[in-house]
């Protein structure tokens, strides 16, 4: 009985403590609940305020973006005028009216070049075959008149030469029992040397314009070149601004000026020395064909004095006389 009832008072110890801790973990989430709410409270901004503000909010994000938009659509106004297109007719569209006249020049010189070599390539070979083949016919007669029918009814200045020494042995028949060949040769001589150089400068006809052309056409094209940047740079002026988008299309048209320039001055150089050694060739041909026309014609002389001789000694024998032999 003793021990119950010390069990008992131990029992009746320990219960306010079991209370007493009871009442301590129900309050402790009580306090923890209302503490957010609080701060809640306290953090949380006004209604008014917040209407406030928001308006405020939405012009500065609206004026942000005006200026960004005015800032990009910037470039686009300065550049609005410039031309995009760089390809060379697109330079040529855009180009000042000075430049534009002299690229046209340029081609138009270009143009004459090229027809010039194409009209003196047909005319120059047409010529050389037409000489060729008189030569191997003249070397091949044996006097002006086999000659002349060798080459028959050619129109080509070997056959005018031919006629020509003719014509001159025909005028200078009479005198030629009286006078020396000498005299005959010299003019037949002057005649063929004149009809060749007159047919070595009107085959050469043109070839001056091609040194016109490749001498001048580099200098043409460097004034387009001058005048364009003169243009590129008056524009940087006006744009205030060194930007490439700004400098780069008029020093491009400048630069095209000057590249047609040699497009128009390198073919006609090139064509120009083609043409004068092909015309040199030609000349040479023509003396070829005047050297054999000059042996004809002394070969004629020469034989007609042969024949001339045996008759004039006849004719100087008195009648009757006896000739002695051995």
């Amino acid at each position: 009985m003793q021990e119950d009832y010390a069990v008992l008072k131990r029992s009746r110890l320990l219960l306010p403590l079991l209370l007493l801790t009871l009442a301590a973990a129900g309050a402790a989430p009580a306090q923890t609940l209302e503490t957010p709410s609080v701060q809640t409270q306290a953090t949380q901004p006004d209604a008014g305020t917040a209407t406030a503000q928001a308006p405020a909010d939405e012009t500065v994000a609206e004026e942000t973006t005006d200026l960004d938009a005015l800032d990009d659509n910037a470039p686009e106004e300065r550049q609005a005028g410039l031309p995009h297109d760089l390809s060379p007719w697109g330079m040529f569209m855009a180009a000042d009216i000075v430049v534009k006249g002299v690229m046209i020049g340029l081609a138009f010189a270009s143009v004459v070049t090229w027809t010039v070599l194409l009209v003196k390539l047909a005319e120059l070979g047409a010529a050389q075959r037409s000489a060729a083949g008189a030569v191997r016919r003249l070397v091949a007669a044996r006097g002006l008149e086999d000659g002349e029918e060798a080459l028959g009814r050619n129109r080509g200045v070997t056959g005018r030469m031919v006629r020509a020494a003719r014509e001159e042995m025909d005028v200078s028949e009479p005198v030629l029992d009286h006078v020396s060949d000498g005299g005959v040769k010299e003019r037949i001589a002057s005649r063929l040397t004149r009809m060749e150089a007159h047919a070595g400068r009107r085959m050469a006809k043109g070839t001056g314009l091609l040194a016109t052309i490749g001498s001048t056409a580099p200098f043409v094209g460097l004034f387009g070149t001058v005048w364009g940047i003169m243009n590129s740079f008056i524009g940087i002026s006006k744009a205030q601004t060194t930007n490439l988008a700004v400098v780069a299309p008029g020093i491009a048209e400048a630069l095209l000026a000057t590249a047609i320039g040699l497009v128009a001055a390198i073919p006609a150089v090139v064509i120009y020395n083609f043409l004068a050694r092909a015309i040199t060739g030609y000349r040479h041909t023509l003396a070829d064909a005047s050297a054999a026309i000059e042996r004809l014609a002394s070969r004629d002389l020469d034989m007609r004095r042969a024949v001339r001789r045996p008759a004039q000694r006849g004719a100087e024998r008195p009648a009757g006389s006896v000739v002695k032999i051995g």
